[in-house]
Protein backbone atom coordinates (compact mmCIF):
# COMPACT_ATOMS: atom_id res chain seq x y z
CA UNK A 1 0.00 0.00 0.00
CA UNK A 2 2.93 2.32 0.63
CA UNK A 3 3.78 2.18 -3.06
CA UNK A 4 0.23 3.12 -4.01
CA UNK A 5 0.18 6.04 -1.59
CA UNK A 6 3.60 7.18 -2.71
CA UNK A 7 2.59 7.18 -6.35
CA UNK A 8 -0.67 8.88 -5.39
CA UNK A 9 1.25 11.82 -4.01
CA UNK A 10 3.97 11.69 -6.62
CA UNK A 11 6.81 11.23 -4.11
CA UNK A 12 8.37 7.99 -3.09
CA UNK A 13 10.59 8.99 -0.17
CA UNK A 14 9.37 9.81 3.31
CA UNK A 15 12.06 12.47 3.62
CA UNK A 16 11.58 14.06 0.20
CA UNK A 17 10.18 17.57 0.50
CA UNK A 18 7.53 18.70 -1.96
CA UNK A 19 8.54 22.29 -2.72
CA UNK A 20 4.96 23.27 -3.65
CA UNK A 21 3.26 22.10 -0.47
CA UNK A 22 6.17 22.11 1.96
CA UNK A 23 5.18 18.60 3.04
CA UNK A 24 7.43 15.58 3.17
CA UNK A 25 6.43 12.27 1.68
CA UNK A 26 5.79 10.95 5.18
CA UNK A 27 3.56 13.91 6.08
CA UNK A 28 1.54 13.39 2.90
CA UNK A 29 1.18 9.70 3.74
CA UNK A 30 0.03 10.51 7.28
CA UNK A 31 -2.61 12.95 6.02
CA UNK A 32 -3.87 10.48 3.42
CA UNK A 33 -3.97 7.53 5.81
CA UNK A 34 -5.69 9.39 8.62
CA UNK A 35 -8.19 10.98 6.24
CA UNK A 36 -9.03 7.46 5.05
CA UNK A 37 -10.11 6.70 8.61
CA UNK A 38 -12.03 9.92 9.22
CA UNK A 39 -13.89 9.96 5.92
CA UNK A 40 -15.73 6.76 6.79
CA UNK A 41 -18.59 8.72 8.38
CA UNK A 42 -18.68 12.11 6.61
CA UNK A 43 -21.96 13.23 8.16
CA UNK A 44 -20.74 12.56 11.70
CA UNK A 45 -17.44 14.32 10.97
CA UNK A 46 -19.12 17.34 9.38
CA UNK A 47 -21.61 17.69 12.22
CA UNK A 48 -18.79 17.48 14.77
CA UNK A 49 -16.87 20.23 12.93
CA UNK A 50 -19.87 22.54 12.64
CA UNK A 51 -21.04 21.98 16.22
CA UNK A 52 -17.54 22.65 17.55
CA UNK A 53 -17.23 25.75 15.37
CA UNK A 54 -20.56 27.16 16.57
CA UNK A 55 -19.76 26.32 20.19
CA UNK A 56 -16.42 28.11 19.95
CA UNK A 57 -17.70 30.94 17.72
CA UNK A 58 -21.50 31.29 18.11
CA UNK A 59 -21.37 34.59 16.22
CA UNK A 60 -20.65 32.64 13.00
CA UNK A 61 -24.14 31.15 12.99
CA UNK A 62 -25.62 34.42 11.73
CA UNK A 63 -23.91 33.78 8.37
CA UNK A 64 -25.88 30.56 7.85
CA UNK A 65 -29.36 31.78 6.99
CA UNK A 66 -30.79 28.29 6.47
CA UNK A 67 -30.38 27.33 10.13
CA UNK A 68 -29.25 30.41 12.05
CA UNK A 69 -32.44 30.47 14.14
CA UNK A 70 -32.39 26.75 14.97
CA UNK A 71 -31.57 26.14 18.64
CA UNK A 72 -27.99 24.91 19.03
CA UNK A 73 -29.00 21.56 20.47
CA UNK A 74 -31.38 20.94 17.53
CA UNK A 75 -28.81 21.63 14.82
CA UNK A 76 -27.69 18.00 14.33
CA UNK A 77 -31.29 17.05 13.44
CA UNK A 78 -31.81 19.97 11.02
CA UNK A 79 -31.60 18.73 7.41
CA UNK A 80 -30.13 21.98 6.07
CA UNK A 81 -27.47 21.82 8.78
CA UNK A 82 -26.80 18.18 7.93
CA UNK A 83 -26.45 19.13 4.27
CA UNK A 84 -23.85 21.78 5.06
CA UNK A 85 -22.02 19.46 7.45
CA UNK A 86 -21.89 16.80 4.76
CA UNK A 87 -20.66 19.37 2.23
CA UNK A 88 -17.73 20.22 4.51
CA UNK A 89 -16.66 16.59 4.78
CA UNK A 90 -17.11 16.09 1.05
CA UNK A 91 -15.06 19.21 0.30
CA UNK A 92 -12.27 17.89 2.49
CA UNK A 93 -12.41 14.56 0.64
CA UNK A 94 -12.26 16.34 -2.71
CA UNK A 95 -9.26 18.37 -1.56
CA UNK A 96 -7.38 15.33 -0.25
CA UNK A 97 -8.25 13.33 -3.38
CA UNK A 98 -7.02 16.20 -5.59
CA UNK A 99 -3.62 16.57 -3.97
CA UNK A 100 -2.18 14.38 -6.73
CA UNK A 101 -3.27 16.92 -9.37
CA UNK A 102 -1.91 20.38 -8.41
CA UNK A 103 -3.77 22.19 -11.20
CA UNK A 104 -7.11 20.67 -10.25
CA UNK A 105 -6.44 21.28 -6.56
CA UNK A 106 -5.70 24.94 -7.18
CA UNK A 107 -8.87 25.36 -9.25
CA UNK A 108 -10.98 23.71 -6.53
CA UNK A 109 -9.45 25.83 -3.77
CA UNK A 110 -9.69 29.11 -5.69
CA UNK A 111 -13.36 28.37 -6.38
CA UNK A 112 -13.92 27.55 -2.71
CA UNK A 113 -12.17 30.76 -1.69
CA UNK A 114 -14.19 32.87 -4.13
CA UNK A 115 -17.46 31.39 -2.93
CA UNK A 116 -16.67 32.00 0.74
CA UNK A 117 -15.16 35.43 0.15
CA UNK A 118 -18.37 36.55 -1.64
CA UNK A 119 -20.37 35.34 1.35
CA UNK A 120 -18.26 37.47 3.69
CA UNK A 121 -16.15 34.79 5.36
CA UNK A 122 -12.81 36.16 6.51
CA UNK A 123 -9.26 34.87 6.73
CA UNK A 124 -9.68 34.91 10.52
CA UNK A 125 -12.73 32.66 10.25
CA UNK A 126 -10.81 30.21 8.07
CA UNK A 127 -7.97 30.19 10.59
CA UNK A 128 -10.45 29.56 13.40
CA UNK A 129 -11.89 26.70 11.37
CA UNK A 130 -8.40 25.21 11.05
CA UNK A 131 -8.10 25.09 14.84
CA UNK A 132 -11.52 23.44 15.08
CA UNK A 133 -10.61 20.91 12.40
CA UNK A 134 -7.46 19.90 14.27
CA UNK A 135 -9.41 19.39 17.52
CA UNK A 136 -12.15 17.37 15.82
CA UNK A 137 -9.63 15.28 13.87
CA UNK A 138 -7.84 14.51 17.13
CA UNK A 139 -11.13 13.38 18.67
CA UNK A 140 -11.94 11.17 15.69
CA UNK A 141 -8.52 9.54 15.55
CA UNK A 142 -7.97 9.07 19.27
CA UNK A 143 -4.64 7.36 19.92
CA UNK A 144 -3.75 7.53 16.22
CA UNK A 145 -3.46 11.31 16.58
CA UNK A 146 0.20 11.77 17.34
CA UNK A 147 2.27 14.96 17.40
CA UNK A 148 3.58 13.90 13.99
CA UNK A 149 0.05 13.54 12.58
CA UNK A 150 -0.91 16.90 14.10
CA UNK A 151 2.09 18.55 12.44
CA UNK A 152 1.31 16.93 9.08
CA UNK A 153 -2.31 18.08 9.15
CA UNK A 154 -1.38 21.56 10.32
CA UNK A 155 1.09 21.95 7.46
CA UNK A 156 -1.38 20.47 4.95
CA UNK A 157 -4.11 22.89 6.03
CA UNK A 158 -1.65 25.79 5.87
CA UNK A 159 -0.83 24.78 2.30
CA UNK A 160 -4.54 24.52 1.38
CA UNK A 161 -5.24 27.89 2.97
CA UNK A 162 -2.31 29.52 1.16
CA UNK A 163 -4.13 28.79 -2.09
CA UNK A 164 -7.59 29.78 -0.80
CA UNK A 165 -6.16 33.05 0.55
CA UNK A 166 -4.96 34.09 -2.91
CA UNK A 167 -8.55 35.21 -3.42
CA UNK A 168 -8.27 37.48 -0.38
CA UNK A 169 -5.06 39.19 -1.51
Amino acid sequence: MGGLLSSYWGYSGDDELDPASGLTGKQKRLVTETWGIMRQDPMKLGIAVMMRLFTKHPEYRSQFHAFKDTPHEDLPKNKRFQAHASAIANALSTIIDSLKDPGLLEAILISLGEKHHKRGQTVEQFNNLKLVLLVVFKEFLGSRWTPEVNNAWSKALDFVYSIIFKVYA
